[in-house]
């Protein structure tokens, strides 16, 4: 029996409450000075007046508006100079997704081994639960695959909540350090074609972005509001037309409703739900983060590029998240996309398949055992 959805007027001042405190949690963030203040502030706020027990609220409209502005904003990076180096650099985006599979191979097997014979599950169903846990995908699509294998959706959907939090409050700080460190002014190749806001022409890269958003759902691919805008904004880009920059407030509140969505995940209930399995999530994807930074230097040596900018495009999170955090520390931008933007697409095309081989693999190991 379905729970009845809290009325609208609820819905609304729950609404209402969480934009206000994302809204404070970012401005202090601002005043600390913390890296990607706009979306850590919201996510933490967020999700710990969750956890507290207070009703967070994020509305889909907004958080799809604000994936629209942020894929629109990266897509401009993309001019003719900047395709042709990361066209240059194909070599580097296919190892950076054959490493992205065999890391989520191995932390879905770590996660089975450690988990399956305590969680009550049939065999076959927690394999399917670690596997698509561990892949470094989108929280929504690997739920949605994971359903489609029989899994425990729940466990799938925590798991990557938690990865989505660590990797967010983790990386940013990691490469913030590491650009004092290095002194780095910033690491992006090319300026954007256009610097500043023209409204008419802003105008004008609403209306095909928004065309690209329409376009990409027809197809049913994953995260339209933010691949669609992206791939038209390039197209703009790479056609050398100069419409306008995306206004910086507006990639603030982008940041500030993507921020909420991923902390509104985290409820009262939510680290009781099943307390090892997300205290695992958690130690997997900072051990993640570690060989990926390594990973990352050594792709830097053979591509000859800065270990900084491979670090945020080879990072286990997500590609708004990661993207966001570059354009804010300006690392890199286009490469960073490329490299996320590959691996989506690799993770959600190969997911499955490989799963199945996987299935079959560690059941013949099980039958001479």
């Amino acid at each position: 029996m379905k729970t009845a959805p809290p009325p609208l007027s609820a819905r609304l001042r729950a609404t209402v409450l969480t934009l206000l405190l994302a809204l404070a949690a970012a401005r202090l963030c601002v005043w600390l000075g913390t890296p990607v203040p706009w979306m850590i502030g919201p996510l933490l706020g967020t999700a710990l007046a969750g956890m507290a027990g207070w009703r967070m609220h994020s509305v889909d409209a907004l958080r799809n508006g604000g994936q629209w502005a942020i894929g629109a904003a990266l897509g401009l990076y993309f001019t003719p100079a900047v395709t042709a180096l990361v066209l240059s650099l194909w070599w580097a985006v296919l190892l950076g997704v054959l490493w992205a599979l065999l890391l989520g191979a191995l932390f879905g097997t770590w996660l089975y081994r450690g988990h399956a014979a305590g969680m009550g599950e049939p065999p076959d169903r927690m394999r399917a639960t670690s596997w698509f846990a561990g892949l470094v995908g989108g929280a929504s699509e690997m739920t949605l695959l994971a359903e489609r294998a029989g899994a425990r959706t729940d466990l799938v959907a925590a798991a990557h909540s938690v990865r989505m939090a660590v990797v967010v409050l983790v990386v940013p700080f990691a490469m913030q350090w590491a650009k004092q460190r290095w002194q780095l002014q910033a690491l992006d190749i090319t300026p954007l074609g256009t610097g500043s806001v023209e409204w008419a022409g802003l105008a004008g890269l609403a209306l095909l972005t928004g065309l690209g958003a329409w376009l990409m759902r027809l197809t049913g691919r994953a995260n339209p509001w933010f691949i669609g805008p992206m791939l038209a904004a390039m197209v703009v880009a790479m056609t050398g037309m100069q419409l306008s920059a995306v206004p910086t407030a507006l990639t603030n509140a982008a940041q500030l409703v993507i921020g909420v969505s991923l902390g509104v995940r985290f409820s009262s209930g939510f680290l009781r739900a099943a307390p090892r399995w997300l205290l695992s999530a958690a130690l997997g994807t900072l051990g993640m983060i570690v060989l990926c930074a390594l990973f990352a230097w050594a792709l830097a040596w053979l591509a000859d590029i800065h270990p900084v900018t491979l670090m945020l495009a080879t990072a286990p999170g997500g590609i708004t998240e990661m993207a966001i955090t570059a354009k804010v520390l300006q690392l890199g931008v286009p490469v960073v996309t490329a490299f996320q933007v590959c691996r989506l697409v690799a993770v959600l095309l190969l997911a499955e398949p490989v799963f199945r081989w996987w299935a079959k693999r560690a059941d013949r190991v099980s039958h001479r055992a």
